[in-house]
């Protein structure tokens, strides 16, 4: 075996070899082995060529033929705020059928202590359900009689049963907030059913309500999520802020568990405005406090956003009208971006829908015209409905887009709402990457979509939801590998660490994950059950399974001992043998949604006390 033993040369601590190895580099190359040290890449390439950086105290791992990949970068995701509720939460991500769910359900309510609550948050859709149709309120009141139950559908709607009801007190004399709805009985008495119209404030103050985990147990919590992720290939991922997250205060265990060096997830985090009407308030005290960049590897702050003003929030409830912004909104905004830009900070803005967006571009422009964005990365999230002629206004001003898979659960919806043709380029993604956008790919979890990139890879990919209605045409779809860069070499520049994340090459961070299956080769459908049999972070095994167990580091401990996680995990394990359906539906049963008559959550009756969510009239199955 040779060495190089030239001046300055770095030898290996690790070898990971006899692998097919996606470098992601400009040339799109695969590679057989990886030279790794001090925590980055130091070869990429042919066996021969690495094994040149070896010498006797280098470890040597063989990847027996497995695909890797660099570790996945979510570019929005709710990592802080979710690794505190991680252990509280009951997920549905991926479960296959209404009826497990709710035997999930039962078993958690039996094993949940008072006066805590069973939540399931998120991440989950009627239409992954061989019933495709959601929980009953009855069905709920029946498992659960005394433990509350929360269960939250997307952004648009919660149910509550009765015990939950008692706990947070809402009752026959309970005003509607503004922007949401309680519904209510012939009786006026609360159902159980809370409507986000058109906002979910009501949704997540009424989550807010329940018991929060103990200090130790949010980290307990938080270690769990990261090793989640670890599991489905994320290494980094850029935090969006969120409700309910404030700063300093939210983020006193992420940053404890920093110092301790528990990060297993690298995070850059952006900093999202609590207060509404007093917005420049908080980001005139933070740009005092911090700065872009300050932190480390692991933790860093990013900027400011999503939330930028209360005023500018077009929530994505395509269950609803699009919201009418009020007439506050550029006043509000402009004054923000000044103080942002002034100050060097990079920022993110929530954007679903085309009116919107240019409205902010116009106070964008105007900011820019006396004080430069001059290289200033900024960026939207989301921009469903954005035209071609605001793509290119956001590429004038040096902007980038940042994409979610909230189409893959709400893509039914969006039809119903806008219709087949209006949803083919919802997002437009392909026409972003034509005009040379930057645009970066990530899931928007914990809330509304699942926290699983294999199912947004599956989305971009395939141009289908989680319950197989087809979307997109070839159009707007993108090839496996231009969907990876996305999650890869496209995010990194969110956080601005293009230079050193992204891609395996050297001097790069030696993050990455190898798969349980050949994500280029595998059946379409089979990507949204892909997986990491080995992760690695800065060279250092974060999760390991299969071959690779005895490699994997401790298993964590769950706190508290009545946690979903220790029952349930997170995304579902299970992975289908065969689609099948009696009613002769095209692939999976959603491809002609509004083909089967089905009964949709806004045309319920409000008299209707069973609260449904969804689809009658399928007898889908084994999907």
């Amino acid at each position: 075996m040779s060495k190089d033993l030239s001046p300055g040369f770095t030898p290996a601590e690790v070898v990971f070899f006899n692998g097919k190895i996606a470098t992601q580099d400009e040339k799109r190359s695969f590679a057989d082995s990886l030279a790794v040290a001090n925590g980055r890449v130091v070869a990429a390439g042919s066996r021969d060529a690495v094994m040149r950086h070896v010498n006797d105290a280098t470890r040597h791992v063989d990847l027996k033929g497995r695909t890797v990949i660099p570790g996945l970068n979510d570019s929005h995701l709710h990592i802080i705020r979710g690794g505190l509720n991680f252990n509280m939460e009951l997920r549905w991500d991926g479960v296959p059928s209404l009826a497990d769910a709710l035997d999930m359900l039962r078993k958690q309510v039996a094993r949940t202590p008072a006066p805590q609550w069973v939540r399931v948050v998120g991440g989950w859709n009627e239409f992954q359900f061989a019933e495709r149709r959601g929980p009953t309120l009855e069905e709920i009141n029946a498992i659960a009689p005394d433990t509350p139950v929360f269960i939250l559908h997307l952004y648009d709607s919660a149910l509550l049963n009765a015990a939950a009801l008692r706990a947070v007190g809402y009752t026959k004399e309970t005003p509607n907030p503004p922007g949401g709805e309680i519904q209510r009985d012939k009786r006026g008495n609360p159902t159980g059913m809370l409507i986000a119209r058109p906002n979910a404030g009501l949704l997540y103050a009424t989550l807010a309500k329940g018991p929060r985990l103990a200090l130790e147990d949010q980290r307990n919590s938080t270690r769990h999520f990261m090793r989640e992720l670890n599991r489905l290939g994320v290494t980094s991922a850029i935090d969006a802020g969120g409700g309910y997250q404030a700063y300093p205060d939210d983020y006193a265990v992420i940053m404890e568990m920093a110092k301790h060096n528990e990060l297993t997830v690298r995070i850059a985090y952006n900093l999202f405005t609590q207060n509404a009407k007093k917005e420049i308030e908080d980001f005139a005290k933070w740009v005092k406090m911090t700065k872009p960049g300050e932190g480390d590897d692991f933790l860093r702050v990013n900027g400011a956003g999503e939330m930028l003003v209360f005023s500018a929030a077009d929530f994505e409830d395509f269950l609803e009208p699009r919201p009418d912004l009020p007439d506050t909104l550029e006043v509000e905004l402009e004054a923000v971006v000044r103080l942002l830009v002034a100050n060097r900070w990079p920022f993110r803005l929530h954007a679903t829908y085309n009116e919107s967006i240019e409205r902010f571009l116009n106070v964008f422009e105007r900011v820019n015209a006396d004080i430069p964005f001059d290289g200033l990365r900024w960026f939207f999230d989301h921009c469903e409905t954005i035209t071609q002629k605001n793509i290119e206004r956001v590429r004038a001003l040096g902007g980038g887009i940042a994409i979610q898979h909230r189409m893959a659960y709400q893509g039914e919806y969006f039809i119903q709402q806008y219709g087949e043709e209006a949803v083919k380029h919802t997002p437009p993604i392909r026409k972003m990457l034509d005009a040379g956008l930057p645009v970066g790919a990530g899931t928007d979890a914990t809330r509304v979509a699942s926290f699983n990139p294999f199912v947004s890879l599956y989305w971009m990919v395939s141009g289908k939801t989680v319950g197989g209605t087809a979307m997109y045409s070839s159009a707007n779809k993108l090839d496996r590998m231009e969907a990876l860069r996305r999650y890869t070499v496209g995010s990194a520049w969110f956080s601005n660490e293009d230079d050193r994340k992204g891609a395996l090459m050297p001097g790069q961070f030696a993050d990455f994950a190898v798969l349980s299956d050949d994500y280029f080769s595998v059946e379409e459908t089979s990507i949204k059950y892909l997986e990491s049999v080995m992760t690695v972070v800065g060279g250092k095994v974060v999760y390991a399974a299969d071959e690779f167990a005895p490699l994997a580091p401790p298993d964590l401990p769950v706190s508290p001992s009545w946690s979903p996680v220790a029952e349930f995990g997170g995304y579902s394990r299970y992975k289908p043998t065969a689609v099948a359906c009696v009613d002769g539906c095209v692939n999976l049963c959603g491809v002609h949604a509004h083909a089967h008559g089905w009964a949709w959550r806004k045309n319920v009756p409000v008299s209707d006390s069973n609260g449904f969510w969804g689809a009658l009239g399928c007898s889908c199955f084994a999907f």
